[in-house]
């Protein structure tokens, strides 16, 4: 292995003054032998093939050498549309120590998304997985309108004409070459990350190394972790929150990534690593606490009730920590019992015994999943941000304080004001530059004072905690001309377990009416509890009598919670769950809400006749 030069180790002494080639150079210097990627095959017994921090840093170097003799250089934009391996992960670093601006695509992105990209960006080379992608991709090869002139293909025999992965490590070094490596300036593009798409066309997020470091600075502010903790890195490299808890992160913190190829395996991966920090958008965490519920229902009622003594003096103590106050000692005591009797070995089950900071981020967090994981002792710190805020913009913070049911305070790289219409506007350091244009310009979404319009609508309380209402775009508006959040209600109706996922509908209606989705892990197991066979799988439960039943009940206790305008008068209940591959959610697990009224035009239609 190549050592580092000997001034790889030096940083500049203003943070807003550094690259991500200079902080991989400095983990390269200072832990040369320390972990820093992991990763395994497919096989869920295989080792895990590690590379430390100082082969990271020449293994990147190689690479910088196979694309430079692609014809990649300075300012170039890259595309990568490969699973969480570490491909991907390396080619990204090597692409930023050209210079060059490595761009991920979602791996579900729709071709019609991808030509626009490709245009977008103006990318002449493309890194993907396998022979899976060619259909998509070789069209845009011969495609006048886009400039993409090369494929390089990760899977060994996949290749067909195209550039095998292999070889790019293979290709000589030139003389001279490390002149031309970690050149980037702070103002320059570190990234483009495109946003994912709920309404419209993927609009091009551009993200320099100034604004990721000071995003980095200021969530390092509102977290206290192990040094070098692990990450599991599940998520798309495409989505903003993998991208600074999976790559800019781990560069700054030195820390382990374990990469998660199959995010479907996440739970496995969990159980083996067992990590000190988890983070999850809402669906994960629903379906977590989802499973958890159907092992819990299935319990002796001896068992449960001690298990549920557990979870009431988790959450007391959960209460007195959100208030700032330390719990009494006998509280203290008892607490430190019930974790140690009761839910570490529980924990323990599912891997997540040693993690001290669990966040979600996304879409706003159901209440109830919230109360459901405190029982466990376990917070989660929900935040908010946009891929224009390079991700988090307000947090809860386990040593600055949190409020359950709140998004957190603004970090420090920003500030936060609402508008008379509720919008919420931001500005700082760490908000983006500005939009990607088809001729290389960057055009400003801020208005003349630096405030940047989100489209999310929500409100400061007295302490400075962000409580999020919707988003602007989805509010309903009735024929009475009444505002609607319908996330509100949608997460009042998912509280029973039988209901795993929900969209209102009611724009210009009198009234709203939902589609509700059965869950596939607590209904079987609801049914089970009530001597309901479940052999005929969920479309036989959507059928029967009694889980109706106890969905019309469900539904009636949202109800009696919600004001008269929020009721929802009419439903229909599914046994299909909705999910990225078959178009309902975003690859980030955010309903697409056009896409499922579409779908199921007619079942909504009808619920507004008798």
């Amino acid at each position: 292995m190549t050592s580092p030069p000997p001034t790889a180790g030096a940083l500049p002494d203003d943070p807003a003054d550094r690259t991500l080639p200079q902080l991989l150079a400095h983990n390269a210097h200072a832990y040369p032998e320390l972990p820093g990627l992991s990763s395994q095959s497919e096989d869920p017994d295989a080792e895990w093939t590690t590379l430390t921090w100082g082969e990271i840093h020449e293994h990147t170097r190689t690479l910088a050498a196979g694309y430079r003799a692609l014809g990649v250089g300075r300012g170039d934009h890259v595309l990568l549309l490969m699973a969480n391996r570490p491909e991907h992960w390396l080619s990204d670093l090597a692409l930023v120590r050209l210079g060059a601006v490595p761009v991920s695509v979602y791996g579900t992105a729709a071709p019609e998304q991808i030509t626009h990209i490709a245009r977008n960006c103006r990318a002449r080379l493309a890194v993907v997985g396998g022979a899976e992608h060619l259909p998509v991709w070789e069209p845009l090869l011969a495609d006048a309108d886009t400039p993409l002139e090369r494929l390089v293909v990760a899977d060994a025999g996949a290749e067909a004409t195209h550039v095998p992965y292999a070889s790019l490590q293979q290709a000589p070094v030139p003389d001279e070459f490390d002149k031309e490596l970690d050149t980037a300036r702070p103002e320059d593009p570190l990234t483009v990350v495109y946003t994912s798409g709920t309404t419209g066309e993927p609009k091009g997020v551009v993200l320099t190394h100034r604004v990721v470091l000071s995003n980095a600075l200021a969530l390092d502010a509102v977290v206290e972790l192990p040094p070098h903790v692990e990450h599991i890195c599940y998520l798309p490299f495409a989505h903003i929150a993998e991208r600074m808890l999976g790559i800019y992160l781990p560069c700054h913190r030195a820390s382990h990534v374990y990469l998660c190829a199959d995010p479907t395996k996440v739970g496995e991966v969990v159980r083996k690593v067992r990590p000190a920090q988890f983070f999850g958008v809402p669906r994960i965490w629903e379906k977590l606490s989802a499973a958890v519920r159907a092992v819990l229902s299935l319990m002796p009622d001896d068992q449960r009730a001690v298990i549920d003594e557990a979870f009431e003096v988790a959450r007391t103590h959960v209460r007195y920590r959100e208030r700032g106050e330390t719990p009494p000692p006998e509280l203290e005591e008892r607490y430190r019992r019930v974790r140690k009797e009761v839910l570490l070995p529980m924990l323990a089950a599912g891997g997540l015994d040693r993690v001290t900071w669990s966040a979600s981020a996304s879409a706003p967090m159901p209440v109830d999943v919230v109360n459901f994981w405190a029982g466990f002792g376990i917070v989660i710190m929900d935040a908010w941000g946009l891929t224009e805020t390079t991700g988090v913009a307000t947090s809860n913070s386990p040593k600055l304080g949190f409020r359950l049911g709140s998004v957190g305070r603004p970090v420090e790289s920003v500030e936060i004001r609402i508008a008379v219409d509720g919008e919420i506007l931001v500005r700082g350091t760490s908000v983006f530059d500005g939009y990607l244009q088809p001729d290389g310009s960057v055009a400003s979404a801020l208005d003349a004072d630096g405030w940047l319009a989100t489209g999310d609508i929500g409100r400061l309380d007295e302490d400075g905690y962000l409580w999020l209402t919707d988003r602007k775009k989805e509010m309903i508006i009735t024929s009475t001309g009444k505002n609607v959040s319908p996330a509100l209600v949608e997460n009042a109706l998912k509280e029973h377990p039988l209901i795993g996922q929900a969209m209102v509908h009611g724009d210009n209606r009198s009234y709203l009416v939902a589609l509700l989705v059965l869950d596939p892990e607590s209904a079987p197991a609801w049914a089970a509890k009530h001597g309901i066979d479940t052999d005929g799988g969920l479309a036989a439960l959507v059928r029967h009598p009694e889980v109706r039943a106890e969905v019309d009940r469900a539904v009636a206790a949202a109800n009696s919670r919600l004001n008269r305008t929020e009721q929802v008068k009419r439903y229909e209940l599914l046994a299909e769950e909705w999910g990225p591959a078959t178009g309902e959610l975003t690859p980030s697990l955010k309903m697409r809400r056009r896409v499922i009224r579409d779908k199921y035009a007619d079942a909504l239609t009808a619920l507004y006749h008798d």
